[in-house]
This record gives structure tokens, C-alpha cells and sequence, in this order.
């Protein structure tokens, strides 16, 4: 019996020795080699500490700097000393560290009281661990390991890392002052509910900021740190104020160095727990962000541009970046309330969906990507988590791809005033439906009957317009599409509206295959389509024939608050300025004389602009893309059930329905027009009217 106590205290002296060598004498030989090692990472460890490079929230803004959305790994707000109140800090030294200002990084009295339990149980069974050395393990476990695996190992209970952080909270105080090392902490450690350090922690249960906490507030805070997960005051209040009110109490102890009065922590210990229900903490990434479920679709278009542009998604949720946005909320909000008028948000098997930019020979700014869904996971609530508003559908937009042969056209020197036949059908001379000869009808109410160029873009004739894309060829058109914004969509997705492989696995991009098939029906626009390309094409068309990618960034600032510089597509001149303007006079028409006429009288549409209508052969798609000089936008109604049927129009006095796989009577001047000139009318309401290009 007392030769096992006695081996048991030989082994504390080695133990203690072992501990003192390592770090007092780092640069020791001979059983110090280990330690010699490892001192150069240490050093270097120590100094990123100081630096505290932990990972931030990331905040993306509207136009206005109004917050949208959060990305984060940890719910952090890095907050420096001063705005971190004093209630706060003398609650986390008095549980956690009572001779936190007293000592050099390691408490040897409790360090010595603890290493002999732990020689006992043969296992770092008891803690012991200053504010300094849990500043380390944090910081090791929640910063610096890149995986689950090292976060395991940071954490791990042995010796061995007990030393190791022992080691490094001894140099971290010659390099931190106590002030920079208490922050540190405070800025690191995990208050639960995802939420890490005292800022994230201050807005998580109380809705506050961490320089207004109270005596009751910072109290459970620190209690909270001991144990995040049983303490959760919300799951476990009766115990988490319990270990509040002993927390109170230490910080009434006249042994603390911050300590408050007997009198304010019986006060203190009275009040509620005062905790948000729900918390406070924000969503996390697109779902459920900004104004409603209004915001998603805009979101998530942020971050594949931002992707595109080297910022992935573990920079962002650790970046601490803020990313003022191109949203406009005037013209979301209008955009809408205006895709919801036409399509309700649960109307079975329709989807509504409106992209807005605005026009510019220096950029393409997106101002609005909604639907009539809203953003989320929950369908039966008429939600979508997939992007339906910027991505490629597998739905046309119709005749709107008219402006495209138009375009090829006007560049090969034809007038918009030159007279085109308009027969009730043609039969190509080019084109083939398979092995038999490729006819093609006009629309039910499209009267025969020659007309120029500008009225038959007004009034769609497909007859015209095929035999107009045997004259120009049909790669020129194709190649049009592509130089006036559909850039993805011809170039970048397949004939089904799939991402293209790298491999080639998933076929041809939709301009090669249209190209190589020799498809007459281009023009007739059956293609998969993207609502915010199309509303780029009218951006580029009324900037002069500038492309710009549509880019939804107005600037990013680091952690710091530096600008960082963004590698965007650079604009292009897609067309030539006078090409430019005569296709926007050629399509200034459909407003008046055209499909739209209808839906634009019946907004009380008085703005020069230009517009084109388009529906889809079965009635599933119908589209609208128009623009005046200050805005573009498009619409795109479209079946978006796993069985997608022919769309019937109420009238715009009910709701649209699906009506048959074989049947339906939408077209672009129904629905599509109607979102248009309702979201279009709000947005330009206190803008001067002003003329389109080429307008004498």
C-alpha cells in the first residue's frame, strides 16, 4: 500500500519534471528532443492566435447594405475589447479562471492539484485549464482544424495534449497582453446552438450586442460555455439557471479581481432567463433569408457567381466577406407581388418566373430574380430550393427567339421596313422533320399577308420567320442567340437544359447540336431557356449592343473592410450600336400594333419600349421579354410538375390551370405580358420617360 503511494507520487515528480522541461526549456537536448521538434509549429501557432484569424460570418447585402442573407461554418461577430461589456468578463474569469489576471498562462496550483488525479486515474481526468490554455484548444479545435478528424485530436483527453497546450498558452503570454487573450477567448469558444464567441452569443439568446449585456445576461453565458449542450437554457432551463445563479454568486466573491456588489447579484439572481423563443441566430445560406422567402432565388444566384469568381462556398462561410448585392428591393417586391397576382404561389403544376436587369454599357445589374414560388423546402407550401428563376429550364421561350433571326438579318443590311412574304404555311426547302419535308403553320389569330420586318415581330408570323432563317442561316441565328446573352444556354447546358460534362458524356452543347442537326425550329424557340439570359438579351439590345454578364455584386469587402478586387467576364460589343438600335426599333411594336397590345392597355402602358411575346407549340411555356431604356426584364410561365401539361388562361380574372397534355391556350400576351407590365408599371414609377435607341 505505501509503496504504491510512493510510486504513484515518484511518477507525479517525473511527470511534473517532464512538465516543467517542456515549458520552461524548450530548446533543452536530450529528452527535450521531442520538444525541440514541435517549438517551431508552437511559435507559429501561438502567433496565428495572436492574430486571431478565426473564421467570420460572411454578410450579403441589397443595394442598400439592407443584410439578406448569412453564411457561416461558426455563427461568430468577432467583437474587440471595448465593446465587450465588463459584466461579461468578470463572469467568464470568475467560473472559469478565477486567477486568470494573476498567472503566466498555466495555473500551477490547480495544474499540480489536477496532475495528481490525473497520475491516479492514469488519464487527464481533470482539467485545470487556465482561460489561456482554453483559448488554445479552442482555437485548435474550432479554427485551425481543417477536418473532423483533426478537430477529434485537438480535443483528445491525454497528457500529451494537455502539455502541448500548456506549452503554447505560456508563449501566447509574452505575445498577447490579458486584455487580447481574454477577447481572444471570448471570441472563440462555443456558447451552443451553433453559435460561437460572446457577439454571435449576445444576438443568439438576447437579441443584444455584447457591450450591453447584463449581470443576469453575461452570467449565463459563462455558465453556458461549461457545458453547451446540457446547459442549453431553452431545452434545460431549470439547470442552466441554477449554474447562472452560481456564476452570479462567484462574481460577488471579494477574492475575484472584477467583481460586482452582493446587493446587484441578489437582484441579478431574480430575474428571468430572459432568452429569445426562437433564438435569435440567423438562417444559415439561402433558405429562409431577406424579406420573407422573397430573397432565395437572388441568393443563390449570388453564390454561383461568387463561386465563379474564386470565392467557393468554405471561403464564404468562413471569409467574414461582405457582399453588397445589385438587389433592388422596389423592383423584387413589385416583381413579386406581380408573378404571385398572375400564378399564385400553391397553383398546382405552374410556375411563374420574372428576372429583371438593368441595361448598362459598363455592367448588366440584376435588380429582381423571383417566382411565384417561394424559396424554401417545404412543396406543399408551393416551395422551391431549386433555382428556377437564373438557371436553364427545360422549357422554351416560343416566338421570343424571332428577335434572334431579326437580329441576324438587320446585321446582313436588311431594313426593318422590308416586306416579308406571310403565308398560311411554308413547307422548307433547307429544313427536314426527319426524313420528310419540314412544314411549319402560323398561330391560331396570325393573319396572311405580306408585312415588314418590324410588323411581323410584332404579330409573330412563324411562316415568315423560317423562311427569314433559311436566308440568314441558321448558325448565324444560333450564333446571335449566343452573342446577345443566351451564353450558357447555347453553349454551356445540352439539348435537355443539363449542365455539360467535361467528358462529353451528356452530348453536345444545345448550339452545336441545333447546328449539326440543321433544327428549322429554332427560331420557333423550343429550346431550354433561362428567364434571367432572356432578360439579359433585351439589357443587351438597349445598351447599344453591349453584352455585359448579368452580375448580381456591386462590390465585396474583406473582414477587414478592404475592397477585393472581382475577376468579372469583361463587357463585349455583341452588336454594332446601329444593329443594336434598329432591332429595338424593329421590336417597338408589339406594345402597340402586336401580342402584347392587350395586356399593355389594360396596365395603362404609356412608355416607349420593346417587347416580343412567345409560346411554346403544347401550350407548357409562354414568355415575355421587353424593355425600356432603363430596364430590361422577362417572364417565363411555364409546367413545372413531374408531368408537365398544357397551361389553360383564365382571362386574368382566375388563376391559370393545367388543362391537358394536349391541349392549353396561354401565350406570352397573357400571363407573361400581364407580370410584366404589372411589375414593370411599379418599378418605373418617379422614372422620366425616355426614348428607345434610334428613335429620331
Amino acid at each position: 500500500m505505501r509503496s504504491g503511494v510512493l510510486l504513484k507520487m515518484f511518477g507525479l515528480c517525473v511527470l511534473a519534471g517532464v512538465l516543467v522541461a517542456a515549458l520552461l526549456l524548450p530548446m533543452a537536448t536530450g529528452a527535450g528532443a521531442m520538444v525541440n521538434q514541435t517549438t517551431e509549429s508552437m511559435s507559429k501557432m501561438s502567433s496565428s492566435l495572436a492574430r486571431r484569424d478565426m473564421p467570420q460570418v460572411s454578410t450579403v447585402t441589397d443595394k442598400d447594405g439592407k443584410p439578406i442573407a448569412y453564411f457561416f461554418k461558426d455563427y461568430r461577430i468577432e467583437t474587440p475589447p471595448n465593446q465587450i461589456a465588463a459584466t461579461m468578463k468578470a463572469a467568464i474569469t470568475a467560473v472559469e479562471d478565477k486567477r486568470f489576471w494573476d498567472h503566466g498562462g498555466v495555473d500551477w496550483h490547480g495544474t499540480m492539484r489536477a496532475l495528481a488525479t490525473n497520475v491516479s486515474s492514469g488519464e487527464a481526468a481533470q482539467g485545470a485549464s487556465t482561460i489561456t490554455q482554453q483559448y488554445v484548444k479552442n482555437y485548435l479545435v474550432h479554427v485551425a482544424a481543417s477536418n473532423a478528424v483533426e478537430a477529434e485530436k485537438a480535443k483528445e483527453s491525454t497528457i500529451a495534449r494537455k502539455l502541448r497546450e500548456a506549452k503554447i498558452a505560456v508563449e501566447l503570454e509574452h505575445t498577447m497582453s490579458k486584455e487580447e487573450i481574454l477577447t481572444g477567448y471570448l471570441n472563440v469558444v462555443p456558447f451552443g446552438n451553433q453559435t460561437f464567441g460572446v457577439g454571435a452569443a449576445a444576438q443568439t439568446y438576447f437579441g443584444t450586442t455584447p457591450d450591453k449585456l447584463t449581470i443576469a445576461q453575461a452570467a449565463l453565458l459563462a455558465a453556458i460555455v461549461n457545458q453547451p449542450g446540457s446547459l442549453n437554457p431553452n431545452s434545460n432551463p431549470q439547470d442552466a439557471m441554477q449554474r447562472r445563479n452560481l456564476v452570479i454568486d462567484l462574481m460577488a466573491d471579494p477574492n475575484n479581481n472584477i467583481r460586482i456588489t452582493k446587493e446587484d447579484a441578489e437582484i441579478a439572481k431574480r430575474e428571468p432567463l430572459g432568452v429569445l423563443s426562437p433564438l435569435g441566430r440567423p438562417p444559415n445560406g439561402c433558405i429562409g433569408v431577406g424579406d420573407g422567402t422573397t430573397d432565395g432565388f437572388f441568393c443563390t444566384y449570388v453564390v454561383d457567381y461568387l463561386e465563379r469568381l474564386g470565392i467557393d462556398s468554405d471561403n464564404l462561410k468562413t471569409g467574414g466577406y461582405t457582399i453588397r448585392t445589385t438587389l433592388d428591393r422596389k423592383s423584387t417586391d413589385a416583381a413579386k407581388a406581380a408573378a404571385e397576382a398572375q400564378v399564385p404561389t400553391q397553383t398546382d403544376g405552374i410556375a411563374n418566373a420574372m428576372a429583371v436587369v438593368e441595361p448598362g454599357k459598363d455592367k448588366h445589374k440584376v435588380r429582381a430574380l423571383v417566382a411565384n414560388r417561394d424559396f424554401g423546402n417545404d412543396s406543399s407550401k408551393g416551395q422551391t430550393a431549386y433555382d428556377i428563376v437564373s438557371r436553364v429550364q427545360p422549357f422554351g421561350a416560343g416566338s421570343i427567339y424571332k428577335v434572334f433571326t431579326a437580329g441576324a438579318a438587320i446585321e446582313q443590311g436588311m431594313s426593318i421596313f422590308e416586306t416579308l412574304d406571310v403565308p398560311p404555311s411554308y413547307t422548307s426547302r433547307v429544313y427536314k422533320n426527319g426524313s420528310a419535308p419540314y412544314t411549319v403553320n402560323n398561330a391560331e389569330g396570325v393573319q396572311p399577308g405580306p408585312r415588314t420586318l418590324q410588323m411581323a415581330l410584332a404579330t409573330s408570323p412563324n411562316t415568315a420567320f423560317v423562311a427569314l432563317q433559311e436566308r440568314v442561316g441558321l448558325n448565324n441565328v444560333v450564333d446571335m442567340a449566343s452573342r446577345l446573352g443566351l451564353r450558357i444556354g447555347m453553349n454551356r447546358v445540352n439539348t435537355s437544359g443539363q449542365t455539360l460534362k467535361s467528358d462529353g458524356s451528356n452530348g453536345l452543347s444545345q448550339a452545336d447540336a441545333i447546328k449539326k442537326g440543321n433544327r428549322g425550329a429554332f427560331t420557333l424557340g423550343y429550346s431550354p431557356t433561362s428567364v434571367l439570359e432572356l432578360s439579359n438579351v433585351a439589357a443587351t439590345i438597349m445598351s447599344g449592343g453591349v453584352y455585359c454578364p448579368p452580375t448580381p455584386i456591386e462590390e465585396v469587402k474583406d473582414r477587414h473592410g478592404n475592397p477585393l478586387p472581382l475577376n468579372d467576364a469583361p463587357c463585349e460589343q455583341a452588336i454594332s450600336p446601329q444593329v443594336a438600335a434598329a432591332l429595338a426599333q424593329g421590336m417597338s411594336k408589339d406594345d402597340t400594333d402586336g401580342t402584347s397590345r392587350t395586356a399593355a392597355q389594360a396596365a395603362g402602358w404609356t412608355r416607349p419600349m420593346i417587347g416580343k411575346t412567345g409560346t411554346t407549340q403544347e401550350h407548357k411555356s409562354a414568355a415575355f421579354l421587353a424593355a425600356t431604356p432603363q430596364m430590361a426584364g422577362a417572364v417565363l410561365t411555364y409546367a413545372d410538375g413531374s408531368s408537365p401539361e398544357g397551361i389553360c388562361d383564365s382571362g386574368g380574372d382566375a388563376p391559370p390551370f393545367l388543362c391537358g397534355k394536349s391541349g392549353g391556350n396561354i401565350y406570352g400576351g397573357k400571363v407573361p405580358a400581364r407580370t410584366w407590365f404589372a411589375a414593370m408599371t411599379k418599378i418605373h414609377e418617379g422614372l422620366p420617360v425616355a426614348p428607345l435607341p434610334g428613335t429620331p
